[in-house]
């Protein structure tokens, strides 16, 4: 059986890391759910300290998973040296997933939560773990309440840390991309009410694959009907500036079957989906 859930109140912030190691180690076997992002990068981490060939990490795949996401995770779960797995879940086959409610998190991470569950029982994993921590808890978060419907419990939270505070344990950890920018699932992209389809993920995935090779390193493109707005760090913005670089970025997002292609000029701001942990 899985550990139950710890209250996500600020008296979490009370344990040490030392006192998350001991958890960890006095759980058992684990699964962590471990996206290309740092904040799971970090837990997959604990958990090799703590269980050494105890810990498993298992990535989701899916049509809503892009291909440099995957690529982090591999490099983490790598550098880690925690015995990895990808794991393939379509939230695509639910209908209330397809519809883009604004609850859609909730969907994806049930099927996804469900998918990880079922191979953890497979190897004889004991607890559950993922990338949730302080900074999270102040957003509305119905992907949150999936996962800990599936079992999963949050380190970093019991730690009391927040993202700044897992940035640097990264770096400390040695973590490949302890500074890569969020991520989101490629369906964020997408306005809630329009539904999702994976043509329209692989297009988005492309576009923004093609806006990475031109050197853009935190990159949106957002999708409304049949045009896309595209948006990159607030630091890149200046990029834009050169005429020839913003056409390259327009025809790169036209190319990918979209009718119409504009640059944000306010430039990144966040997404309308859970962060990748």
């Amino acid at each position: 059986m899985a550990s139950a859930p710890l209250p996500e109140t600020p008296a979490a912030s009370a344990f040490s890391l030392g006192s998350v190691l001991d958890r960890i180690r006095a759980g058992g076997p684990a699964v962590v759910a471990l996206s290309g992002g740092v904040d799971s990068a970090v837990v997959a981490s604990l958990a090799f300290e703590a269980l050494g060939r105890e810990a498993r990490a298992l990535t989701v795949i899916g049509p809503a998973v892009s291909a440099a996401e995957i690529d982090r995770a591999v490099t983490t779960a790598r550098a880690i040296g925690v015995a990895h797995e990808l794991l393939p879940a379509n939230p695509l086959e639910l209908a209330e997933y397809r519809a883009n409610p604004a609850n859609r998190c909730f969907f994806c991470r049930t099927v996804e939560g469900a998918a990880l569950r079922a191979r953890g029982d497979q190897v004889g994993a004991r607890q559950y773990l993922d990338g949730i921590h302080t900074d999270d808890l102040g957003d509305d978060r119905p992907g949150i309440r999936a996962m800990e419907a599936a079992g999963f419990w949050h380190p970093l939270l019991v730690a009391g840390l927040g993202k700044a505070e897992v940035r640097e344990l990264a770096r400390q950890r040695g973590l490949p991309h302890w500074d890569a920018p969020s991520d989101a699932c490629l369906a964020s992209r997408i306005t809630h009410g329009q539904a999702i389809t994976a043509d329209l993920l692989g297009r988005v995935a492309a576009a923004e694959a093609k806006l990475r090779a031109l050197g853009f390193r935190q990159v949106r493109v957002r999708v409304q009907g049949d045009s896309a707005r595209v948006e990159v760090g607030a630091d890149e913005l200046a990029r834009f500036g050169s005429a020839p670089l913003a056409g390259r970025v327009e025809a790169a997002v036209k190319a990918q079957g979209f009718r119409a292609a504009t640059i944000d000029p306010r430039g990144y701001r966040g997404g309308s989906g859970a962060p990748r942990k």
